[in-house]
């Protein structure tokens, strides 16, 4: 399995990239898991008075909502990201505004600006709104997901780390 991330801040491009990332390796004929960080404070799936928020009140550790199309397995803590691959089997798994993670990563940006307020040594590519300015930051390509994908996930080949070699 191999794993990427892609990061930036929120309206610049990121889960866009993400889309198309995951389009072009199925194309490719890799399956793709993803992860979504998401950082609002407030967010959670469970909902107080739900039948599953009433399971975890009365003790449960663990407690899995099963729908007629959908399966969720909820856990009352913050998973780090190696226990959460653990669960995954997929050629590729691209983990979306994850940062605190060792993995190569593509940045998403919306101005030069930001890419240099988030630049990282671990940034293999740029993507996001910023695509539609230039072309090159450094000696980083900058690659527009929607027009050149073909492009960025021949990088993605190369860079993605294998999360079996390294476990």
């Amino acid at each position: 399995m191999k794993v990427i991330s892609v990061y930036g801040y929120s309206k610049s491009g990121k889960t866009t990239t993400v889309e198309c990332l995951i389009k072009e390796l199925n194309r490719r004929n890799y399956s793709v898991g993803t992860v979504k960080e998401i950082h609002y404070e407030s967010f959670a799936i469970d909902t107080e008075g739900s039948n599953t928020h009433r399971h975890w009140k009365a003790g449960a550790e663990l407690v899995c909502a099963r729908g007629l199309y959908e399966t969720d397995i909820l856990f009352k803590k913050k998973l780090s990201i190696p226990e959460i691959l653990k669960f995954y089997a997929q050629d590729y798994v691209i983990l979306e505004g994850v940062t605190d993670f060792d993995v190569p990563k593509i940045l998403c940006t919306s101005s030069i600006e930001d890419i240099q307020e988030c630049l990282n040594p671990s940034v293999f590519a740029i993507s996001g709104v910023i695509s539609n300015k230039i072309s090159r930051y450094d000696n980083l390509p900058v690659i527009n997901a929607i027009t050149d994908i073909e492009r960025l996930t021949d990088l993605v080949e190369k860079a993605a780390l294998d999360w079996m070699l390294i476990k």
